[in-house]
């Protein structure tokens, strides 16, 4: 669901599917990275002779049979991108259904073990829309056409924007350029007024329903979005607001379809309740050709369109703004509805460690036949699975977990992969290593990454050692350098546009994003069809596939030291925006304690890659480090979310509130910055200083969190990672667990401003808990600690301090042989306890949620034996 952005290349297509192999490829290394195998498959066959082979005694067995797997596999993605392009398949559609069922028989095929998740989320669909061009006394002057000039025989989805409200509009036109606050302030400076009036919009202002947002708080009609040098295609795409996943399920799943046949449905909201009001924009808004937009802006008055906004527009130099005098007619009818969408898996079970998963996911949906986006990925995704089978029957098997994704309304808003998240919280933040995204594989040339800052130098080790698939003797980090001023250039995933979302911004997992090319004119158009990719793209589905050596190392390969320089980077970013008005000390502050745990861990990594791995107990140590490292991203995220944007939880990477804001990081501080720059009417780009600085470190009044630190929140985000790093574990596998006690209120608790009070304190009688001491218990000596359990969670129920009362997750780490011990016998004593401690709560109106007991670890939030670095509570 990418938003495309403008070609670097003039023949950008030209890549196309060659690229598939590679990231196929790519994918397979970066698993074996992430799940190395202990297990030694059968002698296989030596792979084809290649000039860009390496030397058959370089490989592992893994690598030589999946090299000796290339021939023909072109040919294999070939026939699964004509299958899945034969016609559109938009989510919720018997089409689609069809496409689902593809994926899994290829699943299945390939001897993956397959499981399908269906929901029933609320979906949006074009009923009817119109478009005309009347003269200023209403007289019908021409109709516009909606449909796209492309094959008569297509059978896809009109153009139109999922979620726009019915509505219909007659009234003057203005163009607003990008419809960006700017944009509009230009047209304050040219006395043009858009209330009442139907804004025509240029695609390039960000995400269209915060144009769509921006143009009804102006006071405008309807939107007209169009996109320039569009080639008679039209883009379609959502509108939906406030974050992803589905409107009606915010923060829960959507019923699946035994839920959905039931006679209550599933809880879900009502679609008139205000909290899923606010999913939806207020005014309709309509995709059109440029060649329409063209129609309408020919025939606007008003005072000359500025020559910035004119570009490469084919306009007369005296072209107006508007508003009129000829007058925009536009009806647009949507039809909501509850539909079945259905998520696809391929699972491979791991030897040693079957707990922890590896996900690669691509979603299936498209807007029309979706032969780049997203269906490039997804026959990908198949190949990679047909190999995989082929490992599988050889013998081998992972370290890890491996879970290959097929996801469902994608473009929509996320919806499939968000409410599988939902539905599996609790197991995959405990379990869940990595997330590695593939959306659009391919959609022109240049090699593009997006990842967490650890990741980077896997990242880097790959792309070294895959031969560039158009340039002979060059690798595709080469490339990748040459096209990037000399450096690898790795985007941060501070954006919520494809299916990585979830999985980073609410679960704090690391993520990776995958994608050949910047540009693909045919997006979310009728043109991204298999014929398009035959003729323009790339007929001979074919490239020499790569070989490379990846160490099949048990430790995991996260590289903290580079999380640390981008932290350290974003600081002097903040100061360079604050002008030195305000100090950033505890940020500061957090960011060294952080850098110090990682280096801690370092040599802790260093040590145990020397240690014999056979030893049990060496094995619990690399086990409880590698949990640590895949833990510590969970560090960054605060309970209760993001100002007005409660679900978005990273406190470093997640979209800000703002659409418009041009900081990519610490999306609270972002938004605060936005706001005090757009108080004094200035703009916001990095390097300019802040006019109201007091808007990062003081208390920032908004509708969700009425007083709100949001630099401190960082920090102390940040020191919880640390400590995550250093000390949360969450045990062997093969008997430690842990128990996790949830106590959630009703209400928003207040953030204290005082530094001093972020560092919880130690709670009474336990202090045998603080700083995540390890308990060495036996079986029996468990049931006895239920009281001391009860103990706790009684003391923070009862504690006056806003920071820690009612809103922490307590979290008891336990090691020993658990599993002979019946925890379910444990659990309703909490719970009742749990509820007789709120009850005597004499001071707060609010009441505990109850909530399981969870056993196998959900690592907390916000855990109270974790104490933030003292160093933070300094100005």
């Amino acid at each position: 669901m990418r938003p495309p952005l403008p070609p670097k290349h003039p023949h950008a297509h030209r890549a196309a599917l060659s690229f598939l192999s590679l990231v196929i490829l790519f994918f397979f290394l970066l698993y074996l990275s992430l799940t190395p195998s202990r297990n030694k498959p059968s002698p296989l066959p030596s792979p084809p002779p290649s000039s860009r082979n390496a030397p058959a005694d370089s490989l592992s067995d893994p690598h030589r049979l999946f090299l000796s797997l290339s021939p023909g596999a072109n040919a294999s993605i070939a026939a699964h991108l004509r299958t899945l392009t034969l016609r559109p398949h938009l989510a919720g559609t018997p089409s689609a259904a069809h496409a689902a069922s593809y994926v899994l028989a290829h699943l299945r095929s390939a001897g993956l073990r397959t499981l399908v998740a269906d929901y029933y989320p609320l979906l949006s669909y074009p009923a009817s829309a119109s478009l005309a061009l009347l003269r200023p006394d209403g007289a019908l002057l021409r109709p516009l056409p909606l449909a796209e000039p492309a094959d008569p025989e297509a059978a896809a989805v009109p153009p139109y924007h999922a979620y726009s409200p019915s509505g219909a509009a007659m009234a003057p036109g203005v163009f607003v350029n990008y419809g960006r606050e700017e944009d509009y302030r230009a047209l304050d400076r040219l006395g043009v007024d858009v209330k009442g009036c139907v804004v025509i919009v240029r695609r390039g202002g960000g995400y269209r329903g915060a144009v769509v947002v921006r143009a009804a708080a102006r006071g405008a009609v309807a939107v007209l979005m169009f996109k320039a040098a569009d080639r008679g295609g039209v883009e379609r795409g959502t509108v939906l607001l406030g974050g992803v996943g589905d409107p009606l399920t915010p923060g829960w799943a959507a019923p699946s379809a035994a839920a959905a046949a039931d006679d209550g449905g599933g809880e879900r909201l009502d679609a008139d309740e205000e909290e899923a009001k606010r999913r939806f924009p207020k005014i309709p808004s309509m995709p059109v050709a440029e060649a329409v937009a063209m129609e309408i802006l020919g025939t606007l008055g008003g005072p000359q369109m500025p020559r910035a906004w004119r570009g490469t527009l084919p306009l007369a130099d005296e072209s107006g703004v508007g508003p009129g005098p000829t007058l925009v007619n536009l009806t647009y009818q949507e039809d909501k509805k509850l539909a079945k969408i259905q998520n696809v898996f391929g699972v491979i079970r791991g030897s040693e460690e079957p707990d922890r998963y590896v996900i690669l996911g691509n979603h299936r949906d498209a807007w029309t036949f979706g032969a780049v986006d997203p269906n490039s990925g997804t026959a990908a995704l198949l190949d990679v699975a047909r190999r995989y089978g082929s490992l599988l029957r050889s013998g081998w098997r992972p370290r890890r977990t491996i879970i290959l994704c097929s996801w469902d309304a994608e473009e929509f808003g996320m919806i499939g992969s968000t409410e599988w998240v939902e539905q599996n919280l609790g197991k995959l933040t405990l379990m869940a290593v990595t997330y590695l995204n593939v959306d659009c594989a391919v959609q022109g040339d240049g090699f593009f990454a997006g990842a967490t800052p650890q990741l980077d130098k896997l990242l880097v080790q790959v792309t070294k050692q895959i031969q560039d698939p158009d340039l002979e003797g060059r690798t595709v980090y080469d490339s990748w350098v040459a096209n990037n001023e000399g450096i690898s250039k790795i985007e941060r995933l501070a954006r919520a546009d494809s299916d990585f979302s979830a999985f980073l911004h609410h679960v704090g997992i690391p993520s990776v994003d995958l994608y050949y090319g910047e540009a693909f004119a045919g997006y979310h158009t009728a043109f991204d069809s298999y014929k398009w990719m035959i003729e323009h793209g790339d007929p001979s589905f074919h490239r020499h596939v790569a070989s490379l050596r990846l160490a099949d190392d048990p430790i995991l390969p996260f590289d903290y030291l580079s999380y640390s320089t981008q932290l350290h980077e974003y600081a002097t970013t903040l100061i360079t925006l604050l002008d030195g008005g305000r100090s950033v000390y505890p940020l500061n502050a957090s960011v060294d304690e952080l850098t110090a745990a990682i280096r801690e861990a370092l040599e802790e990594g260093k040590k145990l890659q020397e240690v014999e791995t056979s030893e049990e107990f060496a094995a619990l140590r690399i086990r409880a480090f590698n949990d640590r490292l895949m833990l510590a991203e969970r560090g960054f995220l605060e309970a209760e979310g993001l100002s007005g944007k409660q679900w978005f939880k990273h406190m470093v990477y997640s979209p800000p509130k703002d659409s418009e804001s041009k900081m990519p990081f610490f999306p609270g501080i972002a938004d605060a910055i936005s706001r005090a720059g757009k108080h004094a009417g200035k703009g916001t780009q990095p390097g300019q200083p802040c006019p109201v600085k007091d808007y990062v470190g003081a208390r920032v009044t908004d509708e969700v969190r009425p007083r709100r630190n949001h630099g401190m929140s960082v920090a102390s985000a940040l020191g919880r990672g640390a400590a995550f790093l250093r000390h949360l574990s969450t045990g062997s596998r093969s008997g430690s667990t842990l128990i996790l006690l949830r106590a959630g209120r009703t209400k928003p608790r207040q953030y204290s401003s005082s530094p001093a009070r972020c560092a919880a304190p130690e709670p009474p009688d336990v202090s045998r808990l603080a700083d995540t001491a390890r308990i060495s218990l036996t079986p029996e000596e468990v049931e006895r600690f239920a009281p001391k359990i009860r103990q706790v969670v009684d003391w923070y129920a009862r504690s006056p301090s806003d920071r820690i009362a009612f809103g922490f997750d307590v979290m008891l780490e336990m090691f020993g042989q658990l599993q002979a011990v019946d925890l379910e016998s444990i659990e309703p004593s909490l719970r009742a306890d749990t509820d007789a401690s709120a009850s005597q709560r004499e001071d707060a109106p609010e009441t505990f949620e109850n909530r399981e007991a969870i056993v196998a670890a959900v690592p907390s939030y916000d855990d109270p034996y974790i104490k933030v670095p003292k160093v933070l509570n300094k100005e």
